[in-house]
């Protein structure tokens, strides 16, 4: 990603007193506001917290769960009672979680621990961490409870576990502020599998599995892992790690309604933080308070899985076509035609079917884009004979039948 974005201070610089009730609300983006939850960042070495909102209140960890599931995974390594060659068995309990079986291995099948730890990272995969469970612990429910003790003993003292691997559950709670504990300690004590978090592919028999965080690949150099998670209520969350000039950097940002929004203000949030310098005078982050409560709902059931737009951005309606494949070609060229209009900051695809009368085609929309850029396009499309339209957020709004053609 070429282009950096300074944030508002005055809006990521908040107080390190006792929180209140955890909310979503703004944080700034290149084309505007979008809405999210807590943040933290903190510097992996001297536990500083550099900047945060709302770190210590209750969150739902969803597939975050899976760096503790790894932690104590990690622990039976180092203490050599595991190794990354022994066999992890499929149990039919694995394979009947929600999301299971991906990796096409049946019951009674095994994987090597190496490969579990992969899939964890490369594809979140659900049943994967239920085995890991059942391997160290004997059943997911004692591995629950190891879990917990290893979080209490790390002091992650807002969190609660009941499963390995995050789905949905009432019980299951954390915070930014232990989320990014529990991110340290893996960078302390475990240098020797951290690489885990930094993985993109996994191979199972004759499968070739390509996945991963996206935030590594989009914060290259300087990203190094490690861990996304969604779940309707939790929205769309993650926990990073970036190294510059041999100084790491924790950083925890969570509630956000669509993944690229995420791993964009993460990426800013990293951006300002390594402009801070640390003197051993910020508030450390075992130092910063954990408030008990209810977390927020970031995406209701009925809206969860929904199309919408939720970015702030203007987009540009480049026409609506037959099919999937022509208007992301449609979509490609209008992105090519930016660059040659010296436009540094490109848009997002936004391929959006469109169904009147039982009748489905695809809009072509370079989405997110700052208002000269999509009037840019749209003055040389339409000079052109072409066509081409500035939408603004609020145009996009279901059923969307303003885009048919």
């Amino acid at each position: 990603m070429k282009a950096r974005f300074p944030l508002r201070l005055a809006l990521l610089l908040a107080a390190f007193a006792l929180p209140a009730a955890a909310q979503i609300g703004p944080v700034n983006s290149p084309s505007g506001p979008v809405m999210a939850g807590p943040y933290l960042v903190v510097d992996a070495a001297s536990g500083e917290a550099l900047m945060q909102r709302d770190a210590g209140t209750s969150w739902y960890p969803a597939s975050l769960t899976k760096l503790m599931t790894m932690y104590v995974v990690f622990e039976e390594l180092k203490a050599g009672r595991l190794k990354t060659s022994d066999p992890v068995s499929m149990s039919k309990s694995a394979l009947s979680v929600e999301y299971a079986g991906y990796l096409g291995v049946p019951a009674g099948g095994t994987i090597t621990v190496d490969t579990a730890l992969t899939a964890l990272v490369v594809r979140s995969l659900n049943d994967v961490a239920v085995a890991l469970g059942e391997r160290v612990s004997g059943t997911e429910a004692a591995f629950a409870q190891r879990m917990n003790d290893t979080a209490r003993r790390l002091g992650m003292t807002a969190s609660h576990f009941v499963n390995a691997h995050g789905l949905p559950n009432a019980g299951q709670v954390t915070t930014a502020r232990d989320l990014a504990v529990l991110a340290v300690a893996l960078a302390k004590d475990f240098p020797q599998y951290y690489g885990y978090f930094h993985a993109d592919q996994v191979d199972v028999g004759a499968r070739h599995i390509r996945g991963g965080v996206k935030f590594v690949e989009l914060y290259a150099p300087y990203a190094d892992g490690l861990k996304t998670g969604f779940i309707c209520s939790s929205g769309f969350n993650i926990v990073g790690s970036a190294v510059r000039d041999g100084r790491r950097l924790i950083a925890v940002a969570l509630g956000f309604r669509r993944a690229d929004l995420r791993d964009e203000f993460l990426i800013r949030l990293f951006d300002e933080a390594f402009t801070l310098k640390t003197a051993g005078s910020r508030p450390k982050v075992w130092q910063m308070h954990n408030t008990a409560g209810t977390p927020m709902t970031v995406l209701p059931q009925g809206e969860c899985g929904m199309i919408r737009y939720d970015m702030p951005g203007d987009a540009a309606w480049l026409g609506t076509y037959g099919d999937w494949k022509t208007a992301r070609r449609v979509y490609d060229t209008g992105q090519a035609d930016l660059a040659t209009l010296g436009v540094t900051r490109l848009g997002k695809e936004y391929i959006l079917p469109v169904t009147i009368n039982k009748v489905t085609k695809q809009a072509a929309i370079i989405a997110d884009l700052e208002p000269d850029a999509a009037q840019k396009l749209c003055v040389q499309y339409k000079a052109k004979k072409q066509f081409c339209e500035v939408k603004k957020p609020t145009d996009v709004v279901a059923p969307f039948g303003v885009f048919w053609r």
